[in-house]
């Protein structure tokens, strides 16, 4: 009767314990917010953009720990996998050449971190999911030596109990099985936050959530796995079943998965950090010394890093983010939809379009989402990954009619978004300059209906009608794509065909 319950490497009273702390943070959560603690808005964004390393012939590279020693620079960090790196950019503040200046910083530093990278015959490719990786590439051995993806890998592998399945039917099928987590590596995004006020904060949620699907649709840069041709857009399913700590039986019983679009619309921050704590159980039960609620009545502001912790081993495509500055609570709403690349102005464009668009709707008088069920913007997400710049989603007609209309996605972009996202960048006073060139590199993709996935797909057929292999076709691809990559000519310009 004495014995300690061990589970994956945390004994039982770790976790009880852990879900007490959880339940204060969420308690000294409520309070900041109802004692109105929180930081005034500042107009910041950030944007964070997860990478890939392969070499001249195409393949991927496990040599993180090398090139990031050479790059030595506190804006690049490990990620999951040996063949990953993150690139952080410090947050700017909404206005002025804000889009042109972070695209000046993202080609500085991608151009050096390339530089140094090409030292060990490795390259920066900024791609959703490189068409290169196999099987073999996405195993444990391969994921980065990092205490904390070790520990995650082991808590999820532990929760499920079984190996995970991996079964994604697109154009093509893939259907196989993983004893770790590693498949997540290969899907690679950009994160783009935005600081927002505890009262607009369901606003720019909701908002976001909305728009996801069409954010995929102009943006789709994944369409291949493990040589399969598979979703426009792989990296959601491929996400969510390489994290799904649900064995068959839980899945059956509508247990929620850790990789999830959500299932309605909120009123509130609280709301979404409630859900986490209601639905999900702890992964990394580690627990900081804080007591939440005796600092509030010290008159002090808590990290809540249980709330934190937590948080991040949730895993939605737009996430509620707590955090301090200067002893100074915020809010951040982190939009991780968009997969990486194809180029850093496709990259800013993306931005551009999404902090715009989400300004904008955040202050319509008939907001979007009272005229589009919840459950509309999800079928809409799924349809966008599945058929990318080709999508057609269900819309709310335009007047005061109501109902839903079914609209290409490119329509939907170039007559109504598009618009709306110029006329809130305009509220965020970015330059006209800036605004327009960006926004046209939208409207460019949608004219001549190609975005990343639908030129990557293009020219690894004709590279196979070229008489290429498979696996030769999609080397060549890669290849072809890296060059073009680091040109920054966006991706509707590029000419067709893989190339060598």
């Amino acid at each position: 009767m004495g014995e300690k319950i061990v589970a994956g490497g945390f004994d039982l009273s770790d976790r009880q314990r852990y879900r007490r702390k959880l339940q204060q943070c969420l308690a000294g959560l409520g309070r900041l917010l109802t004692e109105k603690r929180f930081d005034r808005p500042r107009n910041l964004m950030g944007l964070e953009i997860e990478l890939n390393l392969a070499g001249s012939d195409g393949l991927p590279r496990m040599m993180n720990a090398e090139v990031l020693d050479r790059i030595a620079s506190r804006d690049f960090q490990t990620e999951l996998g040996m063949f990953n790196l993150e690139v952080n950019i410090a947050p700017h503040r909404l206005g002025g050449r804000v889009l042109d200046q972070l695209a000046e910083e993202l080609r500085t530093g991608l151009g050096y971190a390339h530089r140094k990278a090409a030292e060990v015959d490795a390259g920066i490719v900024m791609i959703g999911i490189l068409p290169t990786l196999n099987g073999n590439d996405l195993v444990s051995a391969n994921l980065s030596d990092v205490d904390r993806y070790v520990l995650l890998n082991d808590q999820i592998v532990a929760a499920r109990g079984e190996d995970f399945t991996l079964d994604i039917d697109g154009v093509e099928r893939l259907s196989c099985t993983s004893s770790s987590i590693a498949p997540e590596a290969a899907c690679t995004s950009v994160q783009l936050h935005l600081q927002v006020t505890p009262a607009r904060f369901a606003q720019v949620w909701n908002a976001a959530q909305a728009v996801a699907a069409v954010q995929i649709a102009v943006g789709a840069n994944s369409p291949f796995l493990f040589g399969r041709e598979l979703w426009r857009e792989s990296r959601p399913p491929l996400f969510q079943q390489a994290t799904d700590t649900r064995p068959p039986e839980l899945q059956a019983q509508g247990v929620r998965p850790r990789t999830w679009f959500g299932e309605r619309w909120v009123g509130s921050a609280y709301e979404l950090f409630e859900e986490n704590l209601r639905y999900f159980p702890a992964l990394l039960p580690i627990c900081d010394d804080e007591e939440p609620l005796r600092v509030l009545d010290d008159g002090g502001v808590p990290r809540l890093q249980e709330l934190v912790l937590h948080n991040g081993t949730v895993y939605r495509w737009n996430r509620p983010v707590y955090g301090l500055a200067d002893g100074v609570p915020h809010l951040r709403v982190e939009n991780r939809v968009l997969p990486a690349g194809p180029t850093v102005t496709d990259v800013v464009a993306n931005a551009a379009f999404y902090y715009g668009l989400v300004r904008a709707l955040a202050e319509e008088s008939r907001p979007l989402w009272t005229r589009m069920p919840f459950e509309t913007a999800a079928a809409n997400f799924e349809t966008a990954c599945r058929h990318g710049i080709e999508a057609e989603l269900e819309w709310p007609r335009p007047g005061r009619g109501g109902g839903l209309t079914r609209v290409p996605a490119v329509k939907l972009v170039r007559d109504e978004l598009l618009p709306l996202a110029a006329a809130g960048l305009d509220a965020w006073h970015v330059e006209p300059s800036d605004r327009d060139f960006y926004l046209g590199v939208i409207e460019g993709r949608c004219r001549r209906r190609v975005n990343g996935a639908s030129w990557q797909v293009e020219a690894f057929h004709r590279g196979l009608e070229a008489g290429l292999d498979r696996q030769a076709a999609l080397a060549a691809v890669t290849r072809r794509y890296s060059l073009l990559m680091h040109s920054d000519e966006p991706v509707h310009t590029w000419p067709a065909g893989p190339g060598d």
